[in-house]
């Protein structure tokens, strides 16, 4: 009878894998719905721009960052055109499968229906998920591959079965055509290997088998990098130290709690952490975490740098208090429930306020732009392009027949050759990040709008120039287009020939 029970109550356990499957599919559909409702509202993010201005010139590589995410928007821009929800929609889809794949990774550790359902409900409400999901950033899709590769690894450590580093260097290889980060969580895994007993894992073939297709999938950008000198990396100093000395590395720790995670489930993925240490057998993913967190802290890294190394740690953290809750009489576990249950959906809807464009006027647009630089950061777009085109039609037969249009950051770029091409507005010219790689027209024009520059700085650089319009939004929306450099002028040629300046005004990003 005994050897009969299992099969007896298999049919149920069957029907409770697929309720809890369906709730994770709900929990990470709602999210997704939420966004596609709302991400049409405000306007495309400068960083979104430069995306979508490098999704016009498909390469295996740009200075910013690897192909992977341009790509997606090319095809998001074939299938969908201008519209924000639809160029938005992948990164909503890689979220809400970051959101199910969580869950799963409960469901590997030995957690039941309460211990999925938290860990994927803490993650779709933690703020740095619910943002990847309003914007399409490379950061989106990095946090995916992170946590695929963190449930591969589980299923890897949990089957003994060494296939599994297949589909864990597939991913890395997508990883790094996405964004150079994942460097920091291959240095995690390999340091997990090295102080466990995983490290059984270097002597087999299926670990180089992995290794040998990241390093496939990865090459063209890094033949790419060798023929371009290696520019992403001089970019990514560059921008490093400019966050540094601008105060944006500050407060990392503070960041793991409000940002990487919602406050509320940091029981779990501090539970998640001591589980892992505490298991021989799961060890490995500890170090996943601690590697890349000590990394980030002595090279000064982001708060949010490390956001998607904390769903295995709440998937496992979930697993325990589930466990713990279990030991408990009826009113404590329900009461504990609740408060964790509420906690996690009050917080989770505080930044959703502030994070989610919800409204598109009235007291919830206000407070969100008010706290929001990202959000401030899609406004005004649409007026500027009019405003150079304005300023482009008002000009002498003579002076339109050779104008162009210089730019001074990405934003800017995009915006022009993007938006600008409903107003017929000649590509952009642009020494910033990839655009300046593609140089400037031939011939170059004699006649120049130029936007993001000072006064001083047009007047020291270019022949003959004058005032000719005022970069704002009609919102009366302080961001950076509308603070920074507001004036637009119309100048003649660089004082300098054009491949003396093109050689100075290179910059980063």
């Amino acid at each position: 009878m005994a050897s009969i029970k299992p099969a007896l109550n298999q049919p149920r356990a069957d029907t409770d894998s697929r309720a809890t499957t369906i709730g994770l599919v709900g929990i990470a559909a709602s999210i997704a719905l939420l966004h596609v409702l709302t991400n049409s509202r405000y306007g495309i993010h400068r960083d979104e721009l430069q995306t979508l201005s490098d999704a016009l010139h498909l390469d295996w590589g740009f200075v910013a960052y690897p192909p992977f995410t341009p790509f997606v928007e090319r095809v998001s821009l074939g299938i969908f055109g201008l519209s924000l929800v639809g160029l938005r929609l992948f990164s909503v889809i890689a979220q809400a499968l970051a959101i199910i794949v969580t869950g799963l990774m409960a469901r590997e550790l030995g957690g039941g229906r309460l211990a999925q359902v938290a860990a994927a409900l803490a993650v779709a409400l933690s703020p740095l998920p619910l943002f990847e999901g309003t914007e399409f950033q490379y950061s989106t899709f990095d946090y995916l591959w992170w946590v695929l590769i963190a449930y591969f690894v589980i299923r890897l450590l949990k089957t003994e079965n060494p296939r599994w580093w297949l589909a864990i260097g597939g991913t890395v290889g997508l990883g790094f055509m996405t964004k150079y980060t994942m460097g920091f969580f291959v240095a995690g895994i390999l340091g997990g290997m090295l102080l466990t007993r995983a490290r059984r894992f270097f002597l087999s073939p299926w670990f180089w088998g992995g290794s040998a297709l990241a390093l496939l999938i990865f090459l063209p950008n890094l033949v790419w990098q060798v023929r371009h000198g290696f520019i992403s990396l001089h970019f990514l100093q560059h921008i490093h130290a400019r966050d540094v000395g601008e105060g944006r590395a500050n407060g990392f720790v503070r960041d793991q709690f409000l940002i990487c995670a919602n406050l509320f489930a940091f029981p779990l993925w501090i539970a998640g952490l001591l589980g892992f240490l505490r298991n021989a057998k799961f060890r490995m993913l500890a170090w996943m975490y601690l590697v890349p967190l000590a990394l980030f802290v002595i090279g000064k890294g982001r708060g949010y740098y490390l956001a998607a190394a904390y769903p295995m740690l709440i998937a496992r953290g979930a697993v325990a208090c589930e466990w713990w809750l279990a030991s408990m009489s009826r009113f404590w576990r329900r009461t504990v429930e609740a408060t964790f249950f509420t906690g996690l959906a009050l917080f989770g809807m505080y930044f959703g306020a502030l994070i989610l464009p919800l409204a598109s006027r009235g007291p919830l647009m206000k407070f969100a732009l008010r706290n929001n630089g990202d959000l401030r950061e899609e406004i005004g777009w649409n007026q500027l392009v009019r405003t150079v085109a304005g300023i482009r039609d008002s000009l002498p037969p003579e002076q339109r027949a050779s104008v162009g249009v210089l730019v001074g950051n990405y934003g800017e770029q995009g915006a022009i050759e993007i938006l600008g091409r409903a107003y017929g507005l000649p590509v952009p010219i642009s020494g910033t990040n990839s655009a300046w790689l593609r140089g400037y027209p031939t011939p170059p024009p004699s006649t120049l709008i130029v936007l993001g520059w000072s006064r001083q700085g047009v007047e020291s650089t270019f022949i003959s120039c004058r005032l000719a319009g005022h970069n704002g939004n009609s919102l009366g929306v302080p961001n950076e287009e509308s603070q920074d450099h507001p004036d637009i002028f119309v100048c003649g040629p660089p004082r300098l020939p054009w491949p003396e300046f093109w050689k100075q005004i290179q910059n980063f990003g």
